[in-house]
């Protein structure tokens, strides 16, 4: 195997549930070594999140749940238990051998471990420390735990996503997936980054990162709250529409729902053309932009009876070879046999020591020359303890049994 960008990079990873073990399975994806710390017995929470559970090749249950599979590939798994004196002592030693330290706990809660970022910067002047909260560290809600379904409410991403108030089934409405986590995995990966970039080039000296999950996912607002400092007004909510271009909608179609962009004069002109509808482009309505913003319901009354006669297959023909931008409205499973992402290979297939094999996704971030070139599946609770002890660490075989025996790890 060739050397990958992270090589080298050694990775802490106490984190939980998705958002920080998302951004420590990104550094892992390019050759970082990671290592996650979980509890003894139970694990990451995330282990147990959801309604399905993975089974080994006998049929049994495993810990291994949907949310856990996503966000810990290329990983470690140790376990200690750092409330007693000795477990907090084995994760100080290993964050003096670590570049990298990844955190989620409340604000305060590992300064009683001695596992602050204030406590370790003295005995490794280089870590790079990244707290993820959901409020970040300062600040009067600093203290408050919460989850992605609060902060989409508390960012407005809810008040910008959903029909308008007075369509029906109208009013906010939350993003399907928990979007808040991954905005705030990717800036902490990037903030890591930035930080180890800095430290090697010119300090010398690692960095605390104070990662807010509100804070990321208000960054996703930018549009509407550009829109609202422009105009000082709130942001119109218009559902699958877009409120500055018309039409950029879902239509309905034989055999399923389809996504198009004609936002420009240009493009609309050509839709009409695909469509054998041209006598639009001379109806004052709808001619110019401005026009079709105001009689946007009107235009979506034309239109939508001629997307309902044609088949979905002979809609996005037409479209495509007309160069007006369109697409299905895909369920999971046709996303996955799409022939564009089946050739962008966005899942692999690997070898699992309980599970037989398994499909987890693959990292979208393609570099020419030191790309992702292999995955290694999750890994089971407990999997690599003694590993760790022994090989980071220098632990004989008498004083991990000692360890094992005392319940530290």
């Amino acid at each position: 195997m060739n050397p990958q960008a992270l090589d080298g990079i050694r990775v802490l990873d106490l984190s939980r549930i998705l958002a920080g073990p998302t951004a420590a399975q990104l550094l892992g994806d390019f050759g970082a070594e990671v290592i996650k710390i979980e509890r003894p017995g139970k694990g990451d929470d995330a282990r147990r999140l959801g309604g399905a559970v993975l089974r080994a090749q006998d049929g049994s249950p495993t810990d291994f749940a949907p949310m856990y599979v996503c966000a810990n590939r290329n990983k470690k798994s140790m376990c200690v238990d750092f409330t007693k004196p000795e477990g907090a002592d084995i994760v100080r030693r290993l964050a003096c051998w670590a570049d990298v330290l990844i955190e989620n706990y409340k604000v305060g809660d590992l300064q009683r471990y001695g596992l602050d970022y204030r406590s370790l910067a003295p005995l490794n002047p280089r870590l790079v420390y990244c707290s993820v909260t959901g409020f970040g560290q300062t600040g009067p809600y600093a203290s408050r735990a919460g989850f992605d379904s609060v902060f989409q409410a508390m960012s407005g991403l809810m008040s910008a996503t959903g029909l308008a108030d007075d369509a029906p089934d109208g009013g906010p409405m939350r993003v399907g997936v928990p979007i808040t986590d991954f905005i705030g995995g990717l800036y902490a990966f990037s903030g890591i980054l930035i930080a180890l970039h800095h430290r090697d080039r010119s300090s010398g000296r690692g960095q605390h990162i104070d990662l807010s999950l509100l804070d990321g996912a208000i960054s996703a607002t930018t549009i509407a709250m550009s829109e609202h400092f422009a105009t000082g007004e709130r942001f119109r909510r218009c559902g699958n529409e877009q409120a500055a271009v018309v039409p950029s909608q879902v239509l309905s179609c034989d055999g399923g729902k389809i996504m198009i962009s004609a936002p420009t004069d240009e493009l609309f002109a050509r839709l009409c053309r695909a469509l054998e509808c041209t006598d639009l482009l001379e109806d004052t309505r709808f001619a110019i932009g401005g026009e079709r913003i105001r009689n946007r319901v009107l235009l979506t009354a034309r239109l939508a009876p001629i997307f309902a006669a044609r088949t979905r297959a002979d809609l996005l023909r037409t479209l495509e070879a007309h160069g007006i931008p369109a697409a299905p409205v895909y369920e999971i499973d046709e996303v996955l046999a799409d022939p564009q992402v089946r050739y962008r290979k966005v899942d692999v297939e690997v070898p699992h020591p309980k599970l037989g094999s398994i499909r987890i996704g693959t990292n979208p971030i393609r570099l020419s020359e030191t790309p992702v070139e292999s995955y290694a599946p999750p890994p089971m609770l407990d999997e690599h303890t003694d590993w760790v002890l022994a090989t980071v660490l220098g632990l004989s075989a008498e004083e991990v049994a000692r360890l094992r025996q005392a319940g530290v790890v």
